[in-house]
């Protein structure tokens, strides 16, 4: 492609196509969380899990180390998405119903 209006155009549609897809497994990890907390919520499970959440960032930190990606960036990353999927579980296990 010679024009450089048109290839950048092209990258930049193709960035947005991995947002996307980015976005969409966002939402499948959020909805994969409200059923993990549906089971907290049905067998008395404690919302924090403060070892499950280190070991979620570990596996980001290495990842990154093995592809060249900032670890501190995924940790802020996975500050935010571990925020928001708790903020939901909190929810869902806040929402109890009565017998």
């Amino acid at each position: 492609m010679s024009d450089p209006d048109a290839r950048l155009e092209a990258l930049r549609a193709e960035l947005d196509g991995i947002d996307l897809r980015l976005l969409d497994v966002l939402r499948d990890r959020i909805r994969l969380c409200v059923r993990i907390a549906e089971h907290k919520r049905e067998f008395d499970v404690p919302m924090m899990q403060p070892h499950r959440i280190g070991v979620v960032q570990e596996r980001a930190a290495r990842y990154g180390a093995s592809h060249g990606i900032d670890q501190a960036f995924l940790r802020s990353l996975y500050d935010l998405v571990i925020g928001e999927t708790c903020r939901v579980e909190d929810e869902v296990i806040g929402a109890r119903t009565t017998p």
